[in-house]
């Protein structure tokens, strides 16, 4: 049974994975070296480098760990009610002890270290939602006592994580949600009175939201909005922008070389976190950027089959989690990048520098490649084994005599 438990693993998934990570920690070296090169970091090139790494290690210890954890258990109440307690208990300890960074109070230090916990919340949300909503499928289409219970407890999450302020993960929060609710098996009229709700609760806050407008959006956000409107004639606002079109623009299709990116030597803020791949593609190009994407949407497109296939529903709604997690970052990161969208200092998943954001998605993709493991062993071992026939009884005559 263990030889076919090893063979039904996906391999291909964990191969991609690695192959993203090793390219991010390359790429973290050569996009922070200068900025590591300050002497508040000690002068030491691969400062950042060297805490990536060890996030790496940290990470793919829990990628193992969570492989081989049956995925089942985190269905069960003490396990479920320990992780959405610990969750809170995380985040509403932050206003407590919490470290401010980038204006946003929504750090833990433990030692030198920092430890975000809105980021472990998105895995949080996705397993109570995949739970909670695969154990009401018998009446998924009750709204009172089957719908709107998650998505209360989702918003006061997404609430919580909002004032700190982190708008950006809040609203990736809601945005993995929103996929795992609509994928729930909730009927079309559900889900109509569900945007209905939204939009009524949108006109009743809107008020609200303008009284508070100038302690909610601070100068700082204003300027992303109107840098993201016109980059090239708001100097101050549209700086970073403008120079990432330009890292993006001096690649070309092969890039000016590994480690020769202009825009990192303090052109570009924040490149080796949000803005990584406009220091791609300035020294790999084209060709490094789809070598970047494709692993990406190979994961992502993973995700979305092992959730087609998984006859669980638990198992599914945690793969279309997970894997809506990878697909909406990444999409947040890039638009940010290219001006698609107005940048949110979201990071890009496996490839930008960040502890906390790393360990959480390799402990994500640990639980998705075990998702994975049972849906395989499921569909190639159970069903070739052969099912005993329930033959019926053998009716002998009344004056039958055995001469055995």
């Amino acid at each position: 049974m263990l030889k076919k438990i090893i063979k039904s693993y996906d391999y291909t998934l964990v191969l991609a994975v690695f192959l993203l990570c090793s390219f991010g920690l390359v790429m973290v070296y050569s996009a922070s070296m200068v900025i590591a090169s300050a002497p508040k970091f000690g002068e030491n090139p691969s400062f950042f480098f060297d805490r990536q790494k060890m996030a790496l290690l940290v990470g793919s210890v829990a990628l193992f760990v969570t492989m081989i954890i049956p995925y089942k258990i985190y269905a069960s109440k003490k396990i479920l009610l320990f992780i959405v307690l610990g969750s809170v208990a995380m985040l509403l300890l932050v206003f407590v002890v919490g470290h401010t960074a980038n204006n946003a109070q929504s750090w833990i230090m433990v030692g030198a270290r920092g430890i975000q916990p809105s980021e472990f919340t998105k895995l949080s949300v996705i397993i109570y939602l995949a739970a909670v909503y695969s154990k009401k499928q018998a009446y998924i289409n009750q709204f009172g006592i089957a719908v709107m219970p998650p998505i209360i407890f989702t918003l006061v999450i997404c609430m919580t994580v909002a004032i700190q302020p982190d708008y950006g993960t809040a609203f990736i929060i809601g945005l993995i949600a929103l996929s795992i609710i609509l994928c729930s098996g909730m009927g079309l009229k559900s889900i109509g009175k569900l945007i209905l709700l939204g939009l009524v609760t949108a006109v009743l806050l809107s008020p609200i939201l303008y009284i508070l407008s100038d302690g909610i959006i601070s100068e700082g956000r204003m300027g992303r909005f109107l840098g993201y409107m016109n980059p090239f004639e708001d100097e101050k606002n549209g700086y970073q922008l403008v120079n990432s079109y330009i890292a993006l623009g001096a690649g070309g299709w092969t890039g000016l070389g590994l480690g020769q990116s202009i825009q990192k030597f303090n052109y570009l803020p924040e490149a080796h976190t949000d803005f990584i791949m406009a220091v791609i593609a300035e020294e790999l190009g084209l060709f490094g950027v789809m070598f970047v994407l494709l692993l990406l949407a190979y994961v992502v497109f993973r995700g979305f089959q092992i959730a087609r296939k998984c006859t669980d529903p638990f198992g599914s709604l945690l793969a279309i989690g997970i894997s809506s997690m990878i697909a909406i970052q990444t999409f947040i990161n890039l638009g940010g990048l290219t001006g698609l969208i107005p940048i949110t200092g979201v990071t890009l998943p496996f490839i930008s520098y960040g502890g906390s954001s790393l360990l959480l998605l390799m402990a994500s993709m640990g639980i998705l490649i075990n998702v994975s493991m049972f849906t395989n062993y499921q569909s190639t071992y159970r069903t070739k084994e052969k099912k005993p026939v329930n033959q019926p009884a053998r009716t002998y005559p009344k004056n039958y005599v055995s001469y055995r």
